[in-house]
């Protein structure tokens, strides 16, 4: 037997050493790959101790682990005339690690890692192998007698020993071409010094300077365990910070620093945090929590960067460190380029940073949630393996296909479980069956594991081979359990089994994964299909479910042998079944000899009826699909019928699809709208152009195009970007999911629209013969579909003239008819009075009664309370939903598909209010929403109306509580709870009758776009302008529909931003009135940005816009006066106009006026700047975007006419020779003011360095200057602060914090905070310092479901099955939160026995003082009672307050908002 061997000298730079194995690739004409678990072809390579073919590991745990071998240590392979692959170490075989080698392989070597050298080595004497002498290359070995071929091997050999291998580098692969054994000797000193025959050398061990662990040093909270590899918080149950741990070196360059989540506990909000830090652990006084380290610092956070304290990403990735469970994985990695990566379970987010310094240390902050982790080391195979599966996800886009297997291996024919599973399930019967074990510890079969019945996840189970096109993986459920809400999920993923880290749930994997859970489908984590199919929560034990892969690439999914029809299209091939034995699924078993059911046949080309939820599959006879080309964002699908927006949270445009071929004369192009998400403005914009899809450059949105394209946005029709007419027949923006939109162009040239099958009328003419129906997916909407009425329509409107006129809606019955509720009620209720009232009979629950129609746009479904029942807690519960009443019941009466109360009603889209929360499908949306409905009594009035804006407002006595939720479907029933208290209600309401359209006198602005207007028509137009100055509304005030980051305040006439620098767009909720002079004076700059407030006009109704975060994102109806330029819909018609509006300083009086023509005029400081834009849309509403610099704007008083004694005519006729470079002389910037006098306050200084002890994130308070305000003596004399203030509706008094420091707290600004602090009342609530950021983390004094402030949401339990209460027991009742206690004046809410005092040493001085805080409190009215004083004080009460009302308390949950944090200082 031959053998050669060579030295290695390692270096401790680097993790890993020496590879070495066998490849059938010819070496001389190889394309070396960076390392040889690259290799492919036919190749088979040891490295640590895993054993890698073509570089999959095929063997996890062999031999002796070579990353430990030292110098001096010899390592050989061998080929048998078996075909079977050895490794030998010093001497010993490590038995067979690879069958099935072909007849001709070549050694390979890898100088990786630490191994940098190695010696070829001639055999030793006397050395003999129970094995014969392969032949060269590596060949099936011959007889030992064969001594022709022993000194062929010697030969070879002797060519290996006068090799000399110095100064090589990792990633350097030697081939070996002669000898039958490779041995090679890992040490530097050449062959035969020091070295003995035994080969005794040892491999030196990892010294705890080399390991990775954490540092003794650490958060004073946390425990060091095994080794310092596990840090543990202590009292997780009653600290949440305090637990910062990190490594005890800096990190390498490519070196991997991973933990393992132990523990959680469930209690708090927020998780854990990871990242690096140049601070060495020695010098580092520990933070409380690692975000508050302000230099030298990148930690992830949710799934946010933050970067010294302050966030840099908001969404870095999809996955967040919140929501990660037990056992999960996470690590991070600073590459050779100093890029820094974090992996998730293995799986890389991509670069979080690109400038990461050289030297960091690896940190964990042990927060929240979090308690327990463990580093794991990666020094066997597992780095290894997350590169090849990093390798393998580069093969594809979705990430993971796979190279097709060598014809010598064939798979397995028979479809099994793969034994890598969820933590918490078990593989048993020969593969066949997956379970989550139900008996403890162990089950029946001796399986251990959790119980099904405590853990309702971690039940992963993939197949074990790749499916074939065509073959369908079924699964019968065996087992289910009750305890659980949700139940089995099935699908596809390309991802292989023997890599993934499986998930705790599948629809967590964000690539390659299709599921279908419920009765929907997912792919990435992301529903694609809101309705498809049969409900999978609703099977039983014996039901089946499978799924299939066509040859097409469609996925389809069966429900106990149905299918369900097609899921996703495009899948790629050799995919893997997935099962997630979710909830109730507790056990599965594969069903073999399944046929596949025929595919459905197209709907009937008559059938125009089109599921909202399931694109349509087919197109009756017509050939029009979409074209290959399309936008960035786009994809095309389902066979080019159906288009559908990628990344549509994050993404808004470049979605733009067009058919494949020009429109015939008097063809319907028509789509269905089948998905839309509530999170942009603006939605589908769909039309016709004459550009070839070949030729068109597909721009952002369509209507950026200005040649050769016709589209409507919203209501108006736009010729090549610029607006041809407003108003059309129907607004596109109005639409909702299963709308249906056609274009058609008819044989005249003239473009019709379709809404619903219904004409709106000639949009526009003049088209030519050849033009392409175009979509753009915006906004709001994500995915249409092709209906199966596209196609040829009959000629009428080719020919007929009439059909250009435009058609209106039908409106309701004739007036006086009463509304009824539907038959189809709860099975506790009696209708009564021909179906007018309804009476629930007994028990507190199944008392669901519908409208008997679809409430219209506007109408209003209105009840009385009748009775109530006190023995009951609860409220009367109201909304809309999409359910057709009838459909849950197959007759009259009792309806025993419904569930017994609102919130369960979840078949359908319903939106509800109950008490004074808005809810979703069961979901909480909104609190502190109108009148409390708990409160109504006996003659209280309630109803319902559906806005004509998709809003749902709720009235009460005639009240309107303004809009409840937005978004709302068109066709929607109105739904009751009889509930708890309320056992009867009769309806006081009826359908309404309206003018019919057609026959009401036209708008004057419908034909301001249109020509031949005569001089009468303009003399009465200006008449009419001059009555309407007759009717100037007496006060102007700002639109409650605004910017997010807005507050009003002042009656609605001041605007402030609070965050940021945008989001703050407001608009004067009246329309401009011509010859009326409207104003705004800027209050307050903020310096540290640039740029400033925007100015302009919108045409299009403000109360139902959902505003962009900059009014330069106005597409659509806006002209926009910004720096000296003049803007229409985002794009620049005018420049040098007027002067600067970014060099306004505060003071400034900017002003809007239109003219008698329609020409609007920008006043500065009362001084007419002329006509900036002429001919502007009546009615239109003044915009203010407080933008940049602007943080505050409030509303002046209107004039009418003239400004500052001149009037309109002459300013508007002054000449270019009064400017100067474009600017009026008369406009004069002053130098910004001086700062103000109360910044050099000792005692607001020392407030503030107290409040930075605190060590509260800063994201809970607000921006710099409106960060703090000090009420000491001086400050507030200075102001002239009076002692006591009202607000709130009622107005009720309040007095100033005198003596106190205010840090104003961020208010999360979707809660209509603005409202909020107008009409509610302001108390204030004495605190403790341990309290502070426990209640800032909750955002309101107790525990509540919701969060007020900006911080991350609290993490829910999962959700468990509903169980139907009894007939007559008491309804559950919430539990109760603790009371709160408030009170209207600060003397008494922070007495030292309700504000705790503290000692704090002031850095600055190095003096002791003590220290007191508080809360400043929104409080909703009629949520408390007040009364006397309950705590003993050592001074007197205030004595401007009544002792009867100094004390306020409240047990109402959601019934305090946090306005700001208080601090007193002594």
């Amino acid at each position: 037997m031959q053998e050669g061997d060579t030295g290695v000298r390692p270096v401790n730079s680097w993790s890993g050493s020496i590879e070495i194995g066998v490849t059938a690739l010819d070496p001389s004409v190889l394309d070396f790959p960076s390392s040889a678990t690259g290799l492919k072809g036919g190749s088979w390579v040891v490295s640590g101790c895993s054993v890698l073919k073509d570089g999959r590991s095929v063997l996890e745990e062999y031999g002796q682990d070579l990353d430990q071998l030292g110098e001096g240590d010899r390592v050989g392979v061998e080929r048998t005339a078996a075909g079977e692959l050895r490794l030998w170490v010093n001497g010993r075989d490590c038995g067979v690690a690879a069958t099935g080698l072909p007849a001709r392989v070549w050694a390979v070597v890898d100088l990786y890692g630490k191994c940098t050298q190695i010696t070829v080595l001639p055999p030793e004497p006397g050395f003999s192998l129970p094995t014969t002498i392969p032949t060269t290359p590596l060949e099936p070995s011959a007889p030992p007698e064969d001594s022709s071929l022993a000194d062929q091997g010697t030969s070879g050999d002797e060519d290996f020993a006068s090799m000399e291998l110095s100064e090589v580098v990792s990633n350097a692969i030697l081939s070996a071409y002669n000898g039958g054994l490779l041995n090679v000797n890992l040490s530097s000193p050449p062959p035969g010094d020091g070295l003995g025959s035994s080969g005794t050398a040892t491999s030196p061990i990892l010294t705890s300077n080399d390991a990775l662990l954490f540092h003794e040093k650490c958060g004073t909270l946390i425990k060091l365990s095994n080794n310092n590899k596990t840090a543990e918080r202590r009292r997780p149950l009653d600290e949440f910070n305090n637990g910062v741990v990190m490594t005890n070196r800096p990190l390498r360059d490519n070196e991997m620093f991973e933990i393992r989540i132990d523990k959680l506990v469930d209690k708090w909000s927020g998780s854990i945090e990871i990242g690096v830090t140049t601070h060495n652990p020695n010098n580092l006084e520990y933070p409380a929590t690692m975000t508050n380290l302000q230099s030298g610092t990148i930690m992830m956070s949710g799934c946010g960067i933050l970067t010294n304290g302050k966030g840099t990403r908001r969404e870095y990735c999809e996955f967040s460190l919140d929501e990660l469970q037990e056992g999960d994985h996470i690590g991070l990695t600073r590459k050779s380029n100093s890029a820094l990566h974090f992996f998730i379970n293995g799986i890389d987010q991509g670069v979080a940073t690109p400038l990461t310094p050289p030297v960091v240390y690896g940190v964990v902050d042990l927060y929240g949630m979090a308690v327990k982790v463990t580093i794991v080391h990666n020094n066997n195979h597992s780095d290894r393996l997350r590169r090849n599966n990093a390798i393998l996800r580069a093969l594809s886009p979705e990430g993971a296909l796979r190279r097709a297997a060598p014809a010598a291996q064939a798979e397995p024919e028979r479809l099994l479980f793969h034994p890598n599973c969820g933590q918490k399930a078990a593989i048993t019967h020969e593969g066949r069956t997956a379970l989550r074990p139900q008996y403890g510890p162990w089950d029946s079969n001796g399986i251990e594991g959790a119980s099904a019945t405590d853990d309702f996840n971690h039940g992963v189970v993939l197949s074990s081979r790749a499916l074939r096109d065509g073959e369908v993986f079924q699964v019968r459920i065996d087992k289910m359990v009750d305890k659980w809400a949700g139940s089995i999920e099935i699908g596809v993923t390309t991802h292989n089994p023997a890599y993934l880290q499986l998930p705790s749930t599948m629809t967590n994997l964000r690539s390659g994964t299709w599921m279908m859970t419920g009765n929907g489908v997912m792919h990435n984590g992301t529903t694609i299909l809101d309705e498809y199919g049969h409900n999978l929560d609703r099977l039983k034990a014996g039901d089946t479910v499978g799924v299939v892969r066509r040859e097409d690439g469609t996925l389809h999914f069966f429900v106990n042998g149905m299918t369900q029809g097609p899921a996703a299209w495009n899948v790629p091939p050799g995919v893997y079944a997935v099962v997630d034995l979710y909830g109730q699924a507790a056990q599965a078993t594969i069903v073999d000899d399944v046929e596949v059911p025929p595919v459905p046949e197209p709907l009937p080309e008559g059938n125009n009826q089109v599921s909202p939820s399931s694109p349509s599959s087919g197109a009756g006879g017509s050939d029009l699909r979409f074209h290959q080309l399309h936008g960035s964002n786009a994809v095309i699908t389902n066979g080019g019928r159906t288009a559908l927006r990628h990344n549509c949270r994050s993404e808004f445009n470049d979605a733009i699809v067009i058919s494949n071929r020009a429109l015939r004369d008097g063809e319907l192009f028509e789509i269905v709208i089948q998905k839309m998400v509530d999170r942009w403005s603006g939605s589908i914009e769909a039309g016709v152009t004459a550009i070839r899809p070949e030729d068109l450059e597909f721009p952002n949105t369509m209507t950026d195009i200005d040649y050769d394209t016709w589209m409507l946005s919203g209501t108006a029709i736009m010729q090549d970007g610029n607006t041809m007419r407003n108003n059309y027949g129907c607004d596109l923006d109005a639409l909702g999911t299963g709308a249906r939109i056609g274009m058609m162009r008819t044989a005249k040239g003239d473009l019709h629209y379709f809404i619903n099958g219904q004409d709106q009328g000639a949009a526009c003419s003049g088209l030519p013969p050849e033009v392409y129906a175009v979509v753009d997916l915006y906004g709001q909407c994500v995915q249409v579909s092709i209906t199966n009425a596209t196609g040829p329509m009959d000629n009428s409107l080719a020919t007929s003239n009439t059909a250009t006129e435009k058609s209106f809606p039908l409106h309701s019955p004739v007036a006086g008819v009463a509304h009824r509720f539907h038959s189809t009620c709860g099975k506790n209720v009696t209708l009564e009075e021909d179906g007018t009232r309804a009476v629930r009979a007994v028990g507190y629950a199944h008392g669901l009664v519908f409208s008997t129609k679809e409430l219209k746009a506007e109408e209003v479904f209105e009840v009385k309370v009748e009775e109530l029942d006190e023995k009951w807690a609860g409220s009367l519960r109201l909304g809309l939903t999409t359910l057709v009443p009838g459909e849950m019941s197959s007759g009259a009466g009792s309806g025993p598909g419904l569930p017994p109360s609102l919130p369960e009603l979840r078949t359908k889209t319903t939106w509800m209010v109950s008490s004074c929360e808005v809810r979703r499908d069961g979901q909480l949306q909104r609190m502190n929403y109108g009148w409390n409905l708990e409160r109504l009594g006996v003659g209280s009035h309630v109803g319902i109306r559906r806005g004509a804006d998709d809003t749902m407002h709720i009235l009460v006595d005639g009240e309107d509580m303004g809009p409840a939720a937005t978004g709302i479907a068109k066709n929607v029933w109105a739904v009751l709870d009889l509930y708890g208290p309320v056992r009867s209600v009769s309806i006081v309401s009826s359908t309404r009758l309206e003018e019919p359209e057609v026959t009401q006198p036209p708008s004057p602005s419908s034909d301001t776009g249109s020509e031949g207007e005569d001089d009468d028509e303009s003399e009465d137009r200006g008449l009419g302008g001059q009555n309407q100055m007759g009717m100037m509304p007496t006060v102007l005030e700002f639109l409650e529909n605004h910017g997010k980051n807005i507050l009003l305040s002042n009656g609605n006439q001041t605007a402030t931003r609070v965050a940021s620098y945008n989001q703050g767009i407001v608009v004067i909720s009246q329309p401009l009135v011509p010859q009326l002079l409207v104003q705004v004076r800027i209050d307050f700059l903020n310096r540290q940005w640039t740029s400033s407030l925007v100015l302009g006009v919108i045409t299009c109704p403000p109360e139902r816009l959902n505003f962009p975060a900059s009014a330069c994102a106005l597409k659509r109806a806006a002209w926009l006066l910004r720096g000296r330029g003049v803007f229409h819909n985002g794009l620049k018609i005018c420049e040098k106009f007027g002067p600067n509006l970014d060099t306004c300083p505060e003071g400034t009086t900017l002003g809007l006026r239109l003219d008698s023509s329609g020409g609007l005029h920008l006043h500065v400081n009362g001084v007419d700047q002329g006509v900036a834009v002429p001919d502007v849309p009546q009615p239109c509403h003044a915009l203010v975007d407080l933008y940049g610099q602007c943080e505050q704007v409030t509303i002046v008083s209107p004039e009418q006419g003239a400004a500052s004694g001149k009037s309109a005519g002459t300013q508007g006729d002054m000449e270019k020779a009064d400017m100067v470079d474009g600017i009026k002389e008369s406009v004069c910037w002053g130098p910004p003011p001086a700062a103000s006098p109360l910044k050099s306050c000792e005692y607001h200084a020392l407030c503030s360095r107290f409040q930075e002890l605190l060590l509260l994130p800063e994201d809970y308070f607000m921006s710099p200057p409106k960060r703090s305000l000090c009420y000491c003596e001086s400050c507030r004399k200075l102001r002239g602060d009076e002692a006591h203030r009202r607000r709130g509706e009622p107005p009720r008094e309040y007095s100033l914090p005198f003596g106190w420091c205010r840090f104003n707290l961020r208010v999360n600004p979707r809660l209509e905070a603005g409202t909020l602090t107008k009409k509610w009342h302001m108390a204030y609530h004495g605190s403790n310092v341990a309290a502070v950021r426990r209640v800032l983390d909750r955002g309101e004094l107790e525990a509540g479901t919701a969060s007020i402030l900006s911080c991350r949401p609290l993490k829910g339990e999962p959700e468990v099955g509903f169980q139907e209460p009894g007939e007559n027991c008491a309804p559950p009742r919430e539990e109760q939160p603790p009371p709160v206690l408030l009170s209207p004046s600060l003397q008494y809410a922070g007495a030292e026995t309700l504000a705790s005092k503290v000692q704090f040493r002031d850095p600055k001085s190095q003096r002791t003082h003590q220290a007191q805080v508080a809360f400043q409190v929104c409080v909703r009215p009629g949520s408390y009672t007040h009364g006397p004083p309950s705590a003993a004080l050592r001074e007197p009460p205030d004595p401007h307050f009544s002792p009867a009302e100094l004390e306020w308390v409240t047990k109402e949950k959601g019934a305090t908002l946090l306005y700001a944090l208080l601090v007193r200082v002594e």
